[in-house]
C-alpha cells in the first residue's frame, strides 16, 4: 500500500513527531510505501515529494516546524467541483497512492471531509496550537504555545512589576481563547480576555485599577480575537490570510492606551505572534502527536477511512469528519465563570 502524507496550513509544534510515529507504525510495522509532498498541497500540485521512510524521520520528535514544509495553498481553486475531485483522484493515480494522511486544523480536516465524501481515502490528523478543532480533547501543539505564552507571562511579571505596570499580553487563537484561557491560569495573569466573550472597557479598566488598589501590578492575557462589548468585529491588520480571513492582531496595541488613560496607571503591549508555533513541541505535544501519527497508519491498514485520530481522555479514537468539521470547539461558558470569580 502507498500512502501520501501532506500538511497544510500553519505549522504546529509536534508534526514532525507525528510524521515519525506514521512512518515507524506504516512503513516499519505495516509494510506501507510512504510519500511525503512538499509544502503542503503546492508539492502535490507540482509533483514534489520525498520518500518516508525510518532513515528520512530519526531523530524528528524533538524538532519543531515541519521538515516536509506546509503551506496555505489550496487543494483546489473555490468553490469545490466534480472537475477538481476528478483531477485530484487522477494526480493520486498518478503518484500510485492508496490514500492520505492529512495533518492541519480546521480548514485541513474540512478538505478531508469533502474529498472522503467523494470517495477518496483519507485519513486525518489533527494539529493546531488554536485548540479549535472539535472531535478532540486537544490538539497537538496547544500545550506547546501554552507553555510559550506561559513563560512570557512570567517574564512580563518581573518586568511589570518592576515599573508598577500594567502589561497586556496578546496571543494567538483567532475566535477561540483556548491559549489565552489556559496560559492565563498558568501565569497567574489577572484578566483573560476571549473571543468568546465580550468585555467592556469599563470592566477591564475597573480590574487593573482594583489590582493597583492591592499593591501589585496588573497582567493581562489577551486573544487575537478579543472584541471590546459593543465592538462588531475584532481588530485587524492589513490585508488576508491564506483562507481569505482578515489577518487578526493588534488588540493590545488598541487596549493599552485606552486601560492607560482611563486609569492612569502606565500600560505597555506585548504581541506574542509567532514565537508561539516556533521551537522545541513539550513532551506532552510529541507524545500526543507519536500516537496520533501511530493510529493513523494503524486506520489505514483497517481500512477505516473517512476519519479523523481525535484524543479522548487519554484515548486515541478514530473520530467520523462529520463529528469534527464545521463546530468551532471555542471556551465554554462554565470554563470562563470559573476563571472569572478570580479576575482582579
Amino acid at each position: 500500500m502507498r500512502i501520501g502524507v501532506l500538511c497544510s496550513g500553519g505549522d504546529s509544534p509536534g508534526m514532525n513527531a507525528a510524521i515519525r510515529g506514521a512512518v515507524l507504525r506504516g512503513v516499519d510495522v505495516h509494510g506501507f510505501e510512504m510519500i511525503g509532498f512538499i509544502d503542503g498541497w503546492r508539492g502535490f500540485h507540482d509533483g514534489e515529494f520525498v520518500q518516508l521512510d525510518r532513515p528520512t524521520v530519526r531523530g524528528l520528535s524533538p524538532l519543531g516546524g515541519v521538515f516536509i514544509g506546509t503551506s496555505r495553498v489550496p487543494p483546489w481553486e473555490a468553490p469545490v467541483t466534480e472537475e477538481a475531485l476528478d483531477s485530484l483522484r487522477d494526480k493520486m493515480a498518478s503518484y500510485g497512492l492508496d490514500g492520505l494522511m492529512l495533518i492541519g486544523g480546521n480548514g485541513t480536516q474540512t478538505v478531508s471531509s469533502i474529498i472522503s465524501d467523494a470517495g477518496i481515502n483519507v485519513v486525518g490528523l489533527p494539529k493546531t496550537i488554536d485548540n479549535d478543532l472539535a472531535g478532540t480533547d486537544y490538539t497537538f501543539g496547544f500545550d506547546t504555545a501554552v507553555s510559550i505564552a506561559a513563560e512570557a507571562i512570567d517574564r512580563l511579571r518581573t518586568t511589570g512589576d518592576s515599573h508598577r505596570r500594567c502589561m497586556v499580553l496578546e496571543v494567538m487563537g483567532r475566535d477561540a481563547g483556548w491559549i489565552a484561557l489556559h496560559a492565563g491560569m498558568a501565569g497567574g495573569a489577572q484578566a483573560m480576555l476571549l473571543p468568546e466573550f465580550p468585555e467592556s472597557l469599563e470592566q477591564v479598566c475597573e480590574w487593573v485599577a482594583n489590582v493597583r488598589d492591592r499593591g501589585r501590578s496588573a497582567l493581562i492575557v489577551v486573544a487575537e480575537g478579543f472584541k471590546l462589548e459593543g465592538d462588531d468585529e475584532a481588530v485587524t491588520r492589513e490585508g488576508l490570510d491564506g483562507f481569505g480571513r482578515p489577518r487578526l492582531g493588534g488588540v493590545a496595541e488598541m487596549l493599552a492606551p485606552l486601560i492607560e488613560q482611563r486609569t492612569g496607571i502606565e500600560t505597555r503591549a506585548t504581541v506574542l505572534g509567532h514565537v508561539q508555533r516556533g521551537g522545541s513541541p513539550t513532551a506532552f505535544d510529541r507524545v500526543l502527536a507519536t500516537r496520533s501519527g501511530i493510529a493513523a497508519a494503524d486506520a489505514v491498514l483497517a481500512g477505516d477511512w473517512g476519519k479523523m485520530a481525535g484524543l479522548h481522555g487519554d484515548r486515541i479514537e478514530l473520530v467520523p469528519f462529520s463529528d469534527a468539521v464545521g463546530k468551532l470547539k471555542t471556551v465554554p461558558e462554565a470554563r470562563y465563570a470559573e476563571v472569572r470569580l478570580n479576575f482582579g
